[in-house]
């Protein structure tokens, strides 16, 4: 059945583009979630891999930032993988109280295949459309994010290559 098009001045949602959303999230986190299970892993563990094998060296608080959950989830979170020898954590250098974040070599393994069969389902994905389609869908996507974050992700995610 055709649902009517979104009309925001009408109050109509945008079903379509969120259940889209909402398929497309859905599938993008099967494939790391299968490997994930493996190991008695969510998806709190996936996203503390990437964003400290992204960044090296970066501090509990930082990630916190990142991630937006609790310090006690993250705790819950960082602990399993630090006893199954994913992460290490070292004492800071400048500020003792602070906690600096590695993958191991094992976690740089797995948060690396994680990110790879992503990459190939967006490169699948994008394979016919316009060469310049990553560009739009960069600016899409940034800015679904909050704008009063926006500039803090891009960032994180484009360095200072944007």
């Amino acid at each position: 059945m055709q649902r009517p098009d979104a009309d925001p001045a009408a109050g109509t949602p945008a079903y379509d583009l969120i259940e889209l959303f909402f398929f497309a999230y859905r599938d993008f986190v099967s494939d790391p979630d299968r490997i994930l299970a493996e190991y008695g892993f969510g998806r709190a563990h996936h996203r503390v891999l990437h964003f400290v094998d992204r960044q090296p060296g970066l501090t509990i608080a930082e990630l916190l930032d990142i991630l937006r959950i609790t310090k006690q989830s993250l705790n819950r979170v960082l602990k399993e993988l630090i006893e199954k020898g994913f992460i290490t954590s070292s004492t800071g250098t400048a500020d003792r109280r602070q906690r600096h974040l590695q993958t191991t070599a094992a976690g740089h393994d797995l948060a690396l295949s994680f990110s790879q069969l992503q990459t190939q389902r967006i490169m699948r994905a994008m394979g016919d459309l316009d060469p310049g389609a990553k560009r739009l869908i960069s600016g899409y996507l940034l800015r679904m994010i909050d704008a009063d974050d926006r500039a803090h992700v891009e960032r994180l995610v484009f360095g200072g290559k944007n």
